[in-house]
């Protein structure tokens, strides 16, 4: 079989995660301290390719100064600008000449996977289909793109965001493609809401009778577009890492489970509960850190608790009592103005200052 190429989304607005993402691209936002796109670049590399199309939009400079030429991931990478987010289908459009004729993987950048593609692209490679999509099971089946199953696991149909769906089988943000799909993504017409939906252009596959066949995931999958979910995130990577201190730890602290404190850290007077990390740099003084937290380089958590979180580089939080299930953006300050000991739960976009008060 030819060489598979990968075609990685990471343009779109994610309007959910606002106003993070009016400042910030959303792939860009880091799980345990990495970007959510660092995650599925490195799951296309162990899966064996290495020529890899970026379609980025308007954080595109961004995504480029994070990725770079793809080389330290031991990926050749090719950026391709899309002008609007046009739909899924567009970028396969507008990428035609970086494909070729190529078979090709495409992975949505927000995505997080456990388990990695390498056994989607060895199936797709046996199989000699025209398509293959990634699927999973999921509890509320009417907020997803939903595939309908024959008896050999050949998608029948597929329906998107249905009111009454067919299935719990939702599709997750990863595809299989034989060059087939290029006539496809020329034949639709744009949806409703004005994109070119890339299930229907598997629809048009499945009804010209090419091969459309199903995967499940066999790991762990989520979305990143919402809070819930990058915190969600954030716990499952953490519960894995193993612990480490190349920081400097006073002998008033305590650090107990799987903390990561990295290089340049200094931790005083301090209660760290893990699964923690502390990036480079940072300072906590005073401080409890509890599980499923991750703060950033060069942050500063001084008289203050936080818990279940994720605080990006350069932001401080002063005097907080209790902060947890929370996103902060870079450069944020976070202080108390007065008041009585709250749990505050907070979203933050870049280079904002917030005083809490009771």
């Amino acid at each position: 079989m030819e060489k598979v190429k990968a075609l990685v989304l990471a343009g779109g607005r994610g309007t959910r995660l606002r106003p993070l993402t009016h400042t910030s691209a959303k792939q860009l936002v880091p799980i345990a301290n990495k970007p959510v796109l660092y995650y599925g670049l490195e799951a296309i590399r162990d899966a064996g390719i290495t020529s890899v199309g970026i379609i980025t939009g308007d954080t595109g400079a961004e995504v480029r100064q994070a990725v770079g030429d793809g080389s330290r991931f031991g990926l050749d990478v090719t950026y391709i600008s899309q002008d609007a987010p046009l739909g899924l289908a567009h970028c396969v459009l507008i990428a035609r000449e970086f494909l070729a004729d190529d078979p090709f993987v495409m992975y949505l950048g927000d995505n997080f996977l456990v388990g990695g593609i390498s056994d989607l692209v060895g199936a797709f490679r046996r199989g000699g289909y025209d398509a293959q999509i990634l699927l999973t099971k999921v509890a509320e089946p009417q907020f997803y793109g939903v595939a309908e199953l024959g008896p050999a696991g050949e998608i029948v149909a597929l329906q998107e965001k249905p009111v009454d769906p067919r299935s719990d089988l939702a599709i997750v943000g990863v595809y299989s493609f034989s060059p087939a799909i290029h006539e496809a993504v020329r034949a639709i017409r744009p949806s409703a809401r004005g994109e070119l939906e890339i299930t229907d252009a598997i629809q048009w596959l499945i009804e010209r009778g090419r091969s459309v066949q199903s995967h499940m995931v066999s790991g762990y999958w989520k979305d990143t577009g919402r809070l819930q979910d990058l915190l969600e995130c954030n716990r499952m990577v953490l519960e894995a890492v193993e612990p480490a201190n190349r920081g400097t730890v006073d002998g008033l602290s305590e650090i107990t489970g799987r903390v990561v404190i990295e290089p340049g850290a200094v931790v005083e007077n301090s209660v760290l509960r893990g699964p923690v990390v502390v990036g480079a740099d940072a300072k906590i003084q005073s401080s409890y850190v509890g599980p499923f937290t991750s703060i950033g380089p060069r942050c500063v958590i001084q008289d203050a608790e936080v818990e279940y979180s994720i605080v990006l580089d350069d932001s401080s939080i002063h005097g907080i009592s209790r902060l947890a299930h929370s996103l902060i953006g870079r450069n944020v300050e976070v202080s108390r103005a007065d008041g009585t000991p709250n749990t505050y739960g907070l979203m933050v976009g870049d280079h904002s200052r917030i005083q809490v008060r009771a």
